[in-house]
Protein backbone atom coordinates (compact mmCIF):
# COMPACT_ATOMS: atom_id res chain seq x y z
CA UNK A 1 0.00 0.00 0.00
CA UNK A 2 0.93 3.39 -0.34
CA UNK A 3 1.27 3.85 2.95
CA UNK A 4 3.44 1.01 3.64
CA UNK A 5 5.79 2.27 0.79
CA UNK A 6 6.27 5.51 2.21
CA UNK A 7 6.95 4.18 5.75
CA UNK A 8 9.69 2.52 4.29
CA UNK A 9 11.04 5.46 2.77
CA UNK A 10 10.70 7.05 5.50
CA UNK A 11 12.69 4.36 7.93
CA UNK A 12 15.49 4.55 5.12
CA UNK A 13 16.95 7.04 6.18
CA UNK A 14 17.40 5.98 10.05
CA UNK A 15 18.37 2.22 9.59
CA UNK A 16 20.18 1.95 6.29
CA UNK A 17 22.39 5.00 5.39
CA UNK A 18 25.28 4.05 7.38
CA UNK A 19 25.40 0.68 5.28
CA UNK A 20 25.12 2.59 2.34
CA UNK A 21 27.55 4.82 2.83
CA UNK A 22 29.95 1.63 3.49
CA UNK A 23 29.04 -0.23 0.59
CA UNK A 24 29.86 2.83 -1.41
CA UNK A 25 33.50 2.62 0.01
CA UNK A 26 33.54 -0.79 -0.74
CA UNK A 27 32.97 0.30 -4.42
CA UNK A 28 35.73 2.71 -4.22
CA UNK A 29 38.11 0.06 -2.92
CA UNK A 30 37.23 -2.37 -5.78
CA UNK A 31 37.35 0.06 -8.43
CA UNK A 32 40.70 1.98 -7.62
CA UNK A 33 42.44 -1.42 -6.51
CA UNK A 34 41.08 -3.13 -9.56
CA UNK A 35 40.73 -0.54 -12.31
CA UNK A 36 44.11 0.02 -14.73
CA UNK A 37 45.62 3.73 -14.12
CA UNK A 38 48.45 5.22 -14.86
CA UNK A 39 48.18 8.74 -12.84
CA UNK A 40 46.20 11.02 -10.69
CA UNK A 41 44.05 13.06 -13.33
CA UNK A 42 43.15 8.92 -15.37
CA UNK A 43 42.16 8.18 -11.62
CA UNK A 44 39.77 11.48 -10.81
CA UNK A 45 38.42 10.76 -14.09
CA UNK A 46 37.49 7.10 -13.05
CA UNK A 47 36.13 8.48 -9.83
CA UNK A 48 34.18 11.50 -11.66
CA UNK A 49 32.12 8.87 -13.96
CA UNK A 50 31.66 6.82 -11.18
CA UNK A 51 29.98 9.34 -9.13
CA UNK A 52 27.65 10.97 -12.25
CA UNK A 53 26.38 7.38 -12.90
CA UNK A 54 25.61 6.76 -8.87
CA UNK A 55 24.12 10.18 -9.05
CA UNK A 56 21.89 9.33 -12.44
CA UNK A 57 20.37 6.00 -10.77
CA UNK A 58 19.33 7.69 -8.10
CA UNK A 59 22.20 8.56 -5.86
CA UNK A 60 20.71 11.71 -5.88
CA UNK A 61 18.38 10.93 -3.18
CA UNK A 62 21.49 10.00 -0.84
CA UNK A 63 24.17 12.63 -1.00
CA UNK A 64 26.33 10.69 1.17
CA UNK A 65 27.20 8.69 -1.73
CA UNK A 66 28.59 11.23 -3.62
CA UNK A 67 30.39 13.19 -0.64
CA UNK A 68 32.23 9.65 -0.33
CA UNK A 69 33.82 9.86 -4.06
CA UNK A 70 34.20 13.98 -3.64
CA UNK A 71 36.17 13.04 -0.35
CA UNK A 72 38.37 10.25 -2.02
CA UNK A 73 39.03 12.78 -4.83
CA UNK A 74 40.27 15.37 -2.43
CA UNK A 75 42.54 13.14 -0.96
CA UNK A 76 43.66 12.27 -4.41
CA UNK A 77 44.30 15.82 -5.07
CA UNK A 78 46.00 16.62 -1.77
CA UNK A 79 48.09 13.74 -2.18
CA UNK A 80 49.97 14.83 -5.19
CA UNK A 81 50.22 18.24 -4.58
CA UNK A 82 51.90 17.89 -1.52
CA UNK A 83 54.40 16.23 -3.52
CA UNK A 84 54.35 19.39 -5.68
CA UNK A 85 55.28 21.47 -2.34
CA UNK A 86 54.07 24.54 -4.71
CA UNK A 87 51.83 27.11 -3.61
CA UNK A 88 48.61 25.61 -4.73
CA UNK A 89 48.70 23.39 -1.20
CA UNK A 90 47.56 26.13 1.03
CA UNK A 91 44.01 26.35 2.75
CA UNK A 92 41.80 28.11 1.02
CA UNK A 93 40.21 31.31 3.26
CA UNK A 94 36.31 31.73 2.92
CA UNK A 95 36.47 34.48 0.18
CA UNK A 96 38.48 31.94 -1.99
CA UNK A 97 36.02 28.92 -1.39
CA UNK A 98 33.05 31.08 -2.33
CA UNK A 99 34.45 32.71 -5.58
CA UNK A 100 35.48 29.54 -6.89
CA UNK A 101 31.81 27.96 -6.48
CA UNK A 102 30.98 26.95 -10.12
CA UNK A 103 27.77 28.91 -10.09
CA UNK A 104 29.73 32.07 -9.47
CA UNK A 105 32.61 31.74 -11.88
CA UNK A 106 32.41 29.41 -14.79
CA UNK A 107 34.77 26.81 -14.33
CA UNK A 108 36.00 25.75 -18.06
CA UNK A 109 37.20 21.93 -18.54
CA UNK A 110 35.43 19.07 -20.17
CA UNK A 111 33.39 16.64 -17.80
CA UNK A 112 33.62 12.62 -18.76
CA UNK A 113 30.55 11.40 -19.02
CA UNK A 114 31.00 7.71 -18.07
CA UNK A 115 33.45 5.69 -16.17
CA UNK A 116 33.00 3.00 -18.82
CA UNK A 117 34.10 5.04 -21.85
CA UNK A 118 38.04 4.58 -22.27
CA UNK A 119 38.19 7.51 -24.25
CA UNK A 120 41.36 9.72 -22.79
CA UNK A 121 38.96 12.77 -21.22
CA UNK A 122 40.46 15.30 -19.06
CA UNK A 123 39.41 15.11 -15.90
CA UNK A 124 40.61 19.22 -15.61
CA UNK A 125 42.57 20.77 -18.57
CA UNK A 126 43.96 22.94 -16.05
CA UNK A 127 45.48 20.68 -13.34
CA UNK A 128 49.21 21.24 -12.85
CA UNK A 129 51.63 18.86 -14.54
CA UNK A 130 52.18 16.71 -11.39
CA UNK A 131 48.46 15.20 -12.21
CA UNK A 132 49.76 13.64 -15.33
CA UNK A 133 52.46 11.62 -13.89
CA UNK A 134 53.41 8.10 -13.14
CA UNK A 135 53.28 7.75 -9.35
CA UNK A 136 53.07 3.76 -8.30
CA UNK A 137 52.81 4.79 -4.60
CA UNK A 138 49.44 6.79 -5.37
CA UNK A 139 47.39 3.48 -5.36
CA UNK A 140 48.84 2.59 -1.68
CA UNK A 141 48.09 6.21 -0.03
CA UNK A 142 44.54 6.11 -1.86
CA UNK A 143 43.78 2.85 -0.15
CA UNK A 144 45.29 4.08 3.17
CA UNK A 145 42.94 7.37 2.89
CA UNK A 146 39.82 4.48 1.87
CA UNK A 147 40.91 2.60 4.73
CA UNK A 148 40.17 5.41 6.52
CA UNK A 149 37.21 6.63 5.98
CA UNK A 150 35.81 3.18 6.57
CA UNK A 151 37.36 3.53 10.11
CA UNK A 152 35.49 6.80 10.40
CA UNK A 153 32.14 5.39 9.59
CA UNK A 154 32.60 1.93 11.99
CA UNK A 155 33.60 4.51 14.95
CA UNK A 156 31.14 7.28 14.07
CA UNK A 157 28.82 6.06 16.83
CA UNK A 158 31.39 5.93 19.51
CA UNK A 159 32.97 9.11 18.81
CA UNK A 160 29.57 10.94 19.08
CA UNK A 161 28.45 9.44 21.92
CA UNK A 162 31.39 10.09 23.93
CA UNK A 163 30.53 13.30 23.28
CA UNK A 164 26.38 12.48 24.92
CA UNK A 165 27.73 13.95 28.73
CA UNK A 166 28.64 17.51 27.68
CA UNK A 167 25.72 18.23 26.01
CA UNK A 168 22.87 16.67 28.19
CA UNK A 169 22.57 17.32 31.56
CA UNK A 170 20.39 15.91 34.87
CA UNK A 171 16.71 16.85 34.55
CA UNK A 172 16.43 18.34 31.16
CA UNK A 173 13.44 17.87 29.06
CA UNK A 174 15.28 17.28 25.51
CA UNK A 175 12.53 17.00 22.28
CA UNK A 176 13.58 15.13 19.17
CA UNK A 177 11.51 14.60 16.27
CA UNK A 178 10.74 10.63 14.67
CA UNK A 179 13.39 7.78 14.88
CA UNK A 180 16.88 8.17 14.11
CA UNK A 181 19.54 5.57 15.29
CA UNK A 182 21.68 8.34 15.80
CA UNK A 183 19.38 9.74 18.14
CA UNK A 184 18.93 7.22 19.76
CA UNK A 185 21.86 6.18 20.61
CA UNK A 186 23.26 9.42 21.34
CA UNK A 187 20.18 9.66 24.48
CA UNK A 188 21.53 5.39 25.51
CA UNK A 189 24.77 6.86 25.67
CA UNK A 190 24.46 9.52 28.02
CA UNK A 191 21.94 7.32 30.08
CA UNK A 192 23.77 4.86 30.73
CA UNK A 193 26.02 7.67 32.18
CA UNK A 194 23.85 8.29 35.08
CA UNK A 195 22.29 11.40 33.16
CA UNK A 196 18.61 11.17 34.08
CA UNK A 197 16.41 13.49 31.53
CA UNK A 198 13.33 13.04 30.20
CA UNK A 199 12.72 12.54 26.45
CA UNK A 200 9.63 14.35 24.23
CA UNK A 201 9.40 12.92 20.83
CA UNK A 202 6.71 14.08 18.07
CA UNK A 203 5.36 11.00 16.40
CA UNK A 204 6.49 12.22 13.23
CA UNK A 205 3.42 11.26 11.14
CA UNK A 206 2.19 9.71 9.00
CA UNK A 207 4.72 6.74 9.12
CA UNK A 208 4.93 7.58 13.11
CA UNK A 209 8.45 6.86 13.36
CA UNK A 210 8.23 8.75 17.35
CA UNK A 211 6.12 5.52 18.51
CA UNK A 212 8.97 3.27 17.51
CA UNK A 213 11.66 5.70 19.03
CA UNK A 214 9.75 5.99 22.41
CA UNK A 215 9.24 2.12 22.42
CA UNK A 216 13.50 1.51 22.33
CA UNK A 217 13.96 4.25 24.35
CA UNK A 218 11.51 3.37 27.51
CA UNK A 219 12.77 -0.31 26.97
CA UNK A 220 16.27 1.34 27.93
CA UNK A 221 14.72 2.76 31.02
CA UNK A 222 14.71 6.56 29.51
CA UNK A 223 11.57 8.56 30.24
CA UNK A 224 10.03 9.09 27.02
CA UNK A 225 6.53 10.87 25.67
CA UNK A 226 5.02 10.40 22.37
CA UNK A 227 2.84 13.95 21.37
CA UNK A 228 0.82 14.51 18.32
CA UNK A 229 3.27 16.99 15.87
CA UNK A 230 0.74 19.14 15.72
CA UNK A 231 1.70 20.05 19.93
CA UNK A 232 4.85 20.44 19.45
CA UNK A 233 4.30 25.04 19.54
CA UNK A 234 2.34 23.96 22.16
CA UNK A 235 5.08 21.86 24.75
CA UNK A 236 8.28 23.94 23.11
CA UNK A 237 8.10 26.16 26.57
CA UNK A 238 8.67 23.13 28.74
CA UNK A 239 11.76 22.07 26.89
CA UNK A 240 15.80 22.76 27.73
CA UNK A 241 16.66 21.59 24.36
CA UNK A 242 15.57 19.71 20.69
CA UNK A 243 17.70 17.08 19.20
CA UNK A 244 17.37 16.67 15.49
CA UNK A 245 18.66 14.13 13.17
CA UNK A 246 20.25 15.26 9.30
CA UNK A 247 19.56 13.91 6.02
CA UNK A 248 22.26 15.94 4.55
CA UNK A 249 24.33 19.38 6.17
CA UNK A 250 24.58 22.30 3.82
CA UNK A 251 27.21 24.29 3.03
CA UNK A 252 25.77 27.27 4.19
CA UNK A 253 24.88 25.59 7.60
CA UNK A 254 21.66 24.73 6.77
CA UNK A 255 20.12 21.37 7.31
CA UNK A 256 17.70 18.99 5.23
CA UNK A 257 15.46 16.44 7.74
CA UNK A 258 12.32 15.10 7.73
CA UNK A 259 9.50 16.56 6.84
CA UNK A 260 8.16 18.23 10.23
CA UNK A 261 11.58 19.27 11.57
CA UNK A 262 11.10 22.66 10.13
CA UNK A 263 8.34 23.34 12.48
CA UNK A 264 9.83 21.92 15.42
CA UNK A 265 12.92 24.66 14.58
CA UNK A 266 10.74 27.71 14.48
CA UNK A 267 9.01 26.86 17.07
CA UNK A 268 11.95 26.04 19.34
CA UNK A 269 13.76 29.52 17.68
CA UNK A 270 10.04 31.58 18.54
CA UNK A 271 10.26 30.38 22.54
CA UNK A 272 14.65 31.09 22.82
CA UNK A 273 15.01 26.70 23.26
CA UNK A 274 18.44 25.79 21.52
CA UNK A 275 18.51 23.44 18.60
CA UNK A 276 21.78 20.44 18.17
CA UNK A 277 21.49 18.28 15.01
CA UNK A 278 23.42 15.16 15.83
CA UNK A 279 24.83 13.54 12.55
CA UNK A 280 27.78 11.93 11.00
CA UNK A 281 30.15 13.93 8.99
CA UNK A 282 29.54 12.00 5.87
CA UNK A 283 26.37 14.08 5.58
CA UNK A 284 28.00 16.96 5.05
CA UNK A 285 26.93 18.58 1.31
CA UNK A 286 28.93 20.48 -0.37
CA UNK A 287 25.51 22.16 -1.51
CA UNK A 288 23.82 25.59 -1.34
CA UNK A 289 20.15 25.81 -0.70
CA UNK A 290 19.57 27.91 -3.74
CA UNK A 291 15.58 25.81 -4.49
CA UNK A 292 14.64 26.34 -0.79
CA UNK A 293 12.46 23.97 0.48
CA UNK A 294 13.04 22.01 -2.60
CA UNK A 295 16.91 21.57 -2.27
CA UNK A 296 17.04 18.05 -2.02
CA UNK A 297 13.25 17.65 -2.00
CA UNK A 298 11.33 14.35 -2.91
CA UNK A 299 8.07 14.48 -2.85
CA UNK A 300 5.93 10.80 -3.00
CA UNK A 301 2.34 9.86 -3.22
CA UNK A 302 -0.24 11.67 -0.48
CA UNK A 303 -1.74 7.84 -0.27
CA UNK A 304 -0.73 7.71 3.45
CA UNK A 305 -2.24 10.77 4.25
CA UNK A 306 -5.63 11.07 2.23
CA UNK A 307 -7.26 7.29 1.04
CA UNK A 308 -7.54 7.29 -2.83
CA UNK A 309 -11.46 7.07 -2.56
CA UNK A 310 -12.28 9.90 -1.05
CA UNK A 311 -10.30 11.78 -3.33
CA UNK A 312 -13.44 11.24 -6.15
CA UNK A 313 -15.33 13.63 -3.47
CA UNK A 314 -16.56 17.25 -4.81
CA UNK A 315 -15.21 18.52 -1.18
CA UNK A 316 -11.86 17.61 -2.27
CA UNK A 317 -11.33 16.94 -5.99
CA UNK A 318 -10.05 20.44 -6.49
CA UNK A 319 -7.28 20.21 -3.72
CA UNK A 320 -3.63 19.58 -4.58
CA UNK A 321 -1.64 17.13 -1.93
CA UNK A 322 1.85 17.60 -1.66
CA UNK A 323 3.58 15.05 0.63
CA UNK A 324 7.11 16.45 0.95
CA UNK A 325 9.98 13.92 2.36
CA UNK A 326 11.85 16.42 3.61
CA UNK A 327 12.32 19.84 5.19
CA UNK A 328 15.36 22.83 4.75
CA UNK A 329 16.25 24.30 8.07
CA UNK A 330 18.10 27.68 7.80
CA UNK A 331 21.25 27.85 9.48
CA UNK A 332 19.97 30.94 11.45
CA UNK A 333 17.17 28.16 13.71
CA UNK A 334 20.09 25.41 14.17
CA UNK A 335 22.98 26.43 17.33
CA UNK A 336 25.20 23.40 17.22
CA UNK A 337 25.86 20.53 15.06
CA UNK A 338 27.52 17.68 17.00
CA UNK A 339 29.39 15.16 14.68
CA UNK A 340 31.77 12.56 15.01
CA UNK A 341 34.67 15.22 14.85
CA UNK A 342 33.70 17.09 17.17
CA UNK A 343 31.02 19.86 18.04
CA UNK A 344 30.44 22.94 15.46
CA UNK A 345 28.43 25.81 14.55
CA UNK A 346 26.67 26.33 11.46
CA UNK A 347 29.07 29.48 10.94
CA UNK A 348 32.09 26.98 10.63
CA UNK A 349 30.74 24.47 8.31
CA UNK A 350 32.65 25.93 5.42
CA UNK A 351 35.90 25.37 7.03
CA UNK A 352 34.87 21.19 7.31
CA UNK A 353 34.05 21.57 3.73
CA UNK A 354 37.35 22.74 2.82
CA UNK A 355 38.76 19.76 4.94
CA UNK A 356 36.79 17.70 3.56
CA UNK A 357 36.55 18.26 -0.31
CA UNK A 358 38.03 20.33 -2.96
CA UNK A 359 36.02 23.26 -4.56
CA UNK A 360 36.54 21.97 -8.23
CA UNK A 361 34.71 18.37 -7.37
CA UNK A 362 31.60 20.69 -5.40
CA UNK A 363 29.25 20.62 -8.42
CA UNK A 364 30.88 17.57 -10.68
CA UNK A 365 28.34 14.74 -10.64
CA UNK A 366 24.95 17.43 -11.55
Amino acid sequence: SGSKSQQQHGMFGASDRRLVTSRTVELLRVLIGGTRWKNANELLTLLNGLGKELHSVGGFREPAIGNIVRRVMAAIREEVLSETKSSDTQQPSLQSILWAHPQVVLRQGSRHESFADNSPVDHDANLPPAFYETRPDLKQTIMEVIQEIMSDLEDMYKNINEQALSHIHTDEVILTCGKSKTIELFLKAAHAKKRNFQVVICEDAPHLGGHAMAKSLADAGIDAIVINDSATFAVMARINKVLLPAHAVLANGGLIAASGSNLVALAAKHNSVPVMCVTGIFKLCPMFPHEGQDTLQDLVSPASIIDYAEMSHKSVRQIEFINPVHDYIAPESINLYVTNVGTFQPSYIYRLLAENYHSDDWESFE
